[in-house]
């Protein structure tokens, strides 16, 4: 049976929670391995949080919240740098796994399952907003960038972690790895189906050309603190996803946008 919210969600936020509902099991090995950890890592490399920054150092005092928080690993780093934590996920079955985790690790999360579109949050609630592989690949930019700039305080920040545009202009058309071969459109990127494709199927994603995403920051009335472009480290060996490590280490799988709200 679907959720009662479900006839009112747009078709690829209902994709995707289906695609997430049935694949949630596969990532609770993971998940366990990240919740393990003190030191938070990022990424399909596991990239350190020393050379990332990507949390503040202390968040005591802070409310933050994750936009699309899977099993909520880094929701629990969040808390255990001192924050009042908040997790969203389009997922009851990973948002379950998120629970379990939680209460095994002594944190006091919130979890709330929903649509980082529009979330059910007031305005200005938080402090700091994240999305590693969540609402960053997973849901509409032009719907979730204005969404977590609206419940944002003045000073906010929003730190989100995806795939390049570059990737996946990259990838075949058939969901294969990355190529040296350009196989779409460049300034067409916004959405991007894989429900049908040939190889490794999935959901439905969203990415923008680098200009598209400068454009609706400065619209939308975010700044832009810094801009990272991931780079695999030199002895990784192993292809991971659509990534063939030795393409990571010529050109960025993975980048990093870390934003504020103007005040």
């Amino acid at each position: 049976m679907q959720p009662s919210d479900a006839p009112d969600l747009p078709e690829h936020v209902l994709a995707n929670r289906e695609h997430w509902d049935s694949t949630a099991h596969e990532w609770v090995s993971a998940g366990e391995r990240s919740w393990a950890s003190d030191e938070p890592f990022w990424g399909v490399w596991s990239l350190p949080e020393s050379e990332l920054q990507m949390l503040p150092a202390d968040m005591s005092g802070m409310d933050a919240v994750e936009l699309g928080c899977g099993t909520g690993y880094v929701s629990g780093w969040m808390a255990r740098r001192g924050a009042r934590v908040v997790g969203i996920d389009n997922s009851e079955n990973q948002l379950a796994s998120a629970r379990r985790f939680a209460e095994e690790h002594g944190a006091a999360l919130e979890l709330v399952h929903g649509n980082a579109e529009t979330t059910p949050f007031a305005d200005a609630a938080f402090d700091f907003a994240i999305s590693e592989y969540g609402a960053a690949i997973w849901c509409d930019p032009y719907a979730w960038i204005p969404e977590a700039h609206r419940i944002l305080r003045p000073g906010g920040r929003l730190v989100f972690l995806g795939t390049t545009p570059l990737a996946t202009v990259t990838m075949p058309l058939n969901g294969a790895m990355c190529e040296t071969t350009l196989h779409r459109s460049y300034f067409d990127l916004h959405q991007i189906d894989w429900r049908e494709v040939e190889i490794d199927p999935g959901g439905v994603e969203f990415t923008l050309p680098i200009s598209k995403w400068i454009r609706l920051f400065r619209d939308v009335g975010f700044d832009v603190e810094d801009y990272l472009e991931l780079r695999a480290p030199a002895d990784q060996q192993e292809n991971k996803f659509q990534s063939p490590a030795a393409w990571a280490k010529r050109w960025p799988y993975e980048h990093v946008w870390k934003l504020r709200k103007r005040t």
